[in-house]
């Protein structure tokens, strides 16, 4: 009978211990899968809020020919201005990358603040003209709705860049080829005021 429990035994042992190594498998296999979806919801809602602050850019680029074709009118001494406002709109619509373009809108911000408060100042009469006021209004109205959209993108990009640099997700963000984003930052106090339409 010892002989019977000695030869079963150590079969006995290899099994659980079999047994033990592919439950463990199945665990980690498990968990891989649970951060690699979680990983992959989080880069969904980054590209996702990465395409609202790209619908309102859009906008905010149809706008502008309307708002410096209207301006050109009354102000044909700030050719300059428009000349910058022009090309850097074309900047914007050469951009490649989100880096490229998040760089290029901080330059055609800038432009489109000086512009309107150098028109405004200079052109009092432009406050009388209606389609001036209309398109004030709707490039307001986008800049507001852009600082909220890049409120969200920003915390999705946030979330998204702690995710891939915290164990154990940095493991499976490695596996995926994840690299950091960057933040829709603007570079100086003047460019965080939305272009400012006074009347």
């Amino acid at each position: 009978m010892k002989s019977l429990l000695s030869a079963i035994s150590p079969v006995i042992w290899v099994v659980i211990a079999v047994a033990a190594v592919v439950v463990i498998a199945i665990i980690i296999f498990a968990v891989y899968i649970s951060l690699k979806n979680k990983l992959v919801r989080i880069v969904n809602a980054t590209e996702e809020s990465w395409s609202t602050i790209d619908v309102y850019l859009k906008k905010r680029f149809d706008l502008i020919p309307n708002l410096v074709s209207t301006v050109k009118g009354y102000a044909k001494h700030e050719e300059e201005t428009f000349v910058k406002v022009t090309s850097l709109r074309s900047k914007v619509s050469d951009a490649a990358t989100p880096e490229q373009r998040i760089e290029a809108e901080k330059q055609l911000t800038s432009a489109l603040t000086t512009l309107m408060n150098v028109t405004v100042e200079r052109y009092p009469e432009l406050k009388a003209n209606q389609n001036f006021l209309d398109l004030s209004a709707q490039l307001k109205s986008i800049e507001t709705d852009l600082v909220q959209a890049r409120k969200y993108y920003n915390g999705n990009v946030r979330r998204y860049n702690d995710s891939i640099y915290v164990f154990p997700t940095s493991i499976v963000a490695r596996k995926m080829r994840l690299e950091k984003k960057p933040y829709f930052e603007l570079d100086g106090a003047e460019e965080r005021k939305a272009p400012k339409v006074e009347f």
